[in-house]
Parts: C-alpha cells; structure tokens; sequence
C-alpha cells in the first residue's frame, strides 16, 4: 500500500473494515478488493459521466487481480433511487453471473452506493459490497457506515438496509472531475460532522474554506480525513441508530423535506443538507438550546461554500407534510437533531407543527443559492 495512503478503520468486531484515503490510489483498488472480498467475479455499478472516467483503471486493476467485472451503469440523479432501478440492478446481477462469493463495487457519488448497497444486501439474501466514492458528500458521508436505501414517492430513503461495505476506497483525484456546485454540496456534509461532533474540525473548514473548494492538497486529505473519522467513530459506537448515530442526521429532517418536495430535481442533497442545517441551529437558538450566534456561524460558513441557506417557497402544509412520513418519526414524534454549540448536539421529541411552528415565517421564503461572505472568527466547543 502506498506511504501516502491514510486509513481510517470502522471498528465494528468481525465486520469492521479500513477506509483508505490517497491520491492517485486508483490503479491500486483492485488488489485491495480481492482481499477484502476473495471475490472473482464483481458487478460495477456506476453512472455514465463517472464511469467514462474512472470505469476503465477499475476494471483493469480487477483485472490484474485475477477478479472479472461487468460493468452496468444506472441514470444519474437521486431520482434513479427507486424499485424499478433496483430491479434492473438485480437483473444485471443475474446476467453477470454473480453468486453468494461475488461482489458488488459502487462507484460514484452517494445515489449509486446506496442503490448499489441495497441491491447488495438483498440479492441472494446478500454478497459484498465495497464503496469507491468520487463525490466529496460520498467520501465522508453515504459511503460509510452501511445505511442503503432506496426512495419511494412518499418520502427519502424509506426501503433500505443496514449492509456494511467490506471496504471503501477514496482517491481524492476523482473530486478534480466534480463540478464545483456539486463539490460544494459534498462539504456541506464536512461541515456537518464539525458542527455536530468536533469543534475544532469547524474551526478547521472556517479558516480554510476557500482552499478546501480549490482541492488544496495539503489541506484536503487530513480534512476529508477527520470527516470520515467522525463518522466512523459514531457508527462503531451505534451501528443500528439506537442513539447516538442519530446525531448524523444533523440537517436531514428538514433537508429531506426539501428534497422530497422538490421531486429530488433542481436541489443537490447537500444543498438540501446546508438549509437543513442553518435551520436546525435557528431552531435551537428559538428553543432556548443553543449559544447564541451558532446559526449565523453555520450560515456564513455554508454560503462561503456557495450554498443555499433559506426555505425554498413551499407551504408550511406541505412541509408538515412530507415531515410527518420521516423515516424517524415514533408515534407522531420525530428524533430532531439539535444543536447547543459548534460541535455538540443532542437528539429531541418534536412533533412536526414544533420543528416548523407557525411563528416561522420561512417556509413562505424563497431559497437563494446564497452569497459568498467571510465568515467571523470563533472558537466553539464541546463535543459529543
């Protein structure tokens, strides 16, 4: 492996399993999956733009790793995460002849390691999964962790699994390809995993924002680095989102929404994570919980990146409505994820008229892609 390789490992007993961060490593994940895995045969599942990319090294490294690959590419756009896919998927599987020892290799952004992930937790009762993610949002959020899902019309990620990958691999050299809306929609989620669980991580994106857009080396690694870190610790804590993984959803109640009114066209999910997450620390300020100024430290921050930090114009009916068929809700309550500083959060019961009462006035806003402003300086702390 090379010198230059970071790992970060998710300990999780028999099923633990390394995430391995470089650049340049492409050419090197064949072998790393035949270990992983001691597959011979594996399906790839990717999307057109990435696959015409990056497909070919994969393929050829597999190859080299005595491991055949049938390549199958699925539509972009989290629109494809759906049942019909998903049948499609396990018909390719079928035709490549794969069997309980094979492998299924995700590689792409989040939408094609959950679609990719269920397929593989499903198909004959299940078979590997390893993740390749070249989107910022994949590296350090949807490839890790096991969660794969696919949507329904009534709501975000409602059919889905807990299937842990044997491995993900992470070459930052693909994120040279991203589209910068599409790469600052990714550090969204790294901004998230600072504003939930380390303060100094936030601290961290504050001072180098701009840099971290550009893929400065020197600050990238150790950055995406510490993100996957958060994760993998919260997820070798709580597997199955008993507690404390939770707090991952840091963003997402109201991010979904936004999504899923959207028809999950016209909004990236990191966009839709970033409103989310200005909006929870808004929230909080209004519930007494957190300091005040957190929601306008994460507000200047996000729009640093470029993105959106207001309600798109959607009735506040229509809000509570797609809120009320969250995947986290019990008995008419839903686990929101609040903040009381940069870098600690706590779960609570909220109904949906309490996550969005009638005293806000921001689900008759418009959404702004926002502008770009130097976020102030300060220190936050504590940590959960």
């Amino acid at each position: 492996m090379s010198p230059k390789t970071r790992t970060v490992r998710v300990e999780l007993g028999d099923r633990s399993y390394p995430i391995r961060l470089g650049s340049g490593t492409l050419p090197d994940v064949g072998a790393a999956i035949a270990r992983a895995t001691a597959a011979k045969r594996v399906a790839l599942v990717t999307v057109p733009a990435v696959g015409r990319r990056y497909a070919g090294k994969v393929v050829r490294s597999l190859a080299a790793a005595g491991v055949k690959a049938l390549r199958i590419d699925v539509p972009d756009g989290d629109a494809t995460k759906n049942l019909r896919q998903l049948g499609r998927l396990y018909d390719g599987f079928l035709d490549a002849g794969l069997d309980r020892g094979s492998a299924v290799v995700a590689l792409g952004g989040g939408m094609v390691g959950d679609l990719a992930g269920f397929a593989a937790s499903t198909f004959l009762r299940g078979i590997s999964i390893v993740q390749i993610p070249t989107t910022v949002l994949a590296m350090v959020d949807a490839s890790i962790g096991g969660k794969v899902a696919v949507n329904l019309p009534q709501g975000k990620n409602l059919v889905g699994a807990f299937h842990q990958p044997r491995l993900v691999w992470i070459d930052v050299e693909t994120l040279g390809s991203l589209p910068r809306r599409e790469r600052a929609a990714g550090f969204a989620e790294v901004v998230k995993a600072g504003a939930l669980w380390d303060a100094s991580l936030f601290d961290r994106i504050e001072r180098d924002a701009e840099a971290l857009m550009d893929l400065e080396p020197r600050l990238l690694l150790p950055t995406l680095e510490r993100a996957c870190a958060v994760k993998a610790e919260i997820v070798s804590r709580d597997e199955r989102e008993d507690g404390l993984r939770m707090l991952l959803n840091l963003g997402h109640t109201l991010g979904h929404a936004v999504e899923k009114l959207s028809r999950y066209r016209g909004i990236l999910h990191g966009e839709a994570v970033a409103i989310g997450l200005v909006y929870a620390g808004q929230r909080s300020e209004e519930l007494g919980l957190a300091e005040p100024g957190t929601a306008r430290r994460l507000e200047l921050l996000l729009q640093r990146f470029g993105l959106p930090t207001e309600l798109p114009e959607f009735s506040r009916k229509a809000y509570l409505d797609a809120l009320r068929v969250d995947k986290k809700s019990r008995n008419a309550r839903i686990r929101y994820i609040v903040l009381r500083r940069i870098g600690q959060t706590e779960a609570v019961d909220l109904t949906p008229a309490e996550i969005l009462p009638t005293t806000r006035s921001g689900a008759s806003g418009k959404g702004s892609r926002g502008k770009k402003g130097r976020s102030r300086a300060g220190k936050g702390s504590g940590r959960r």
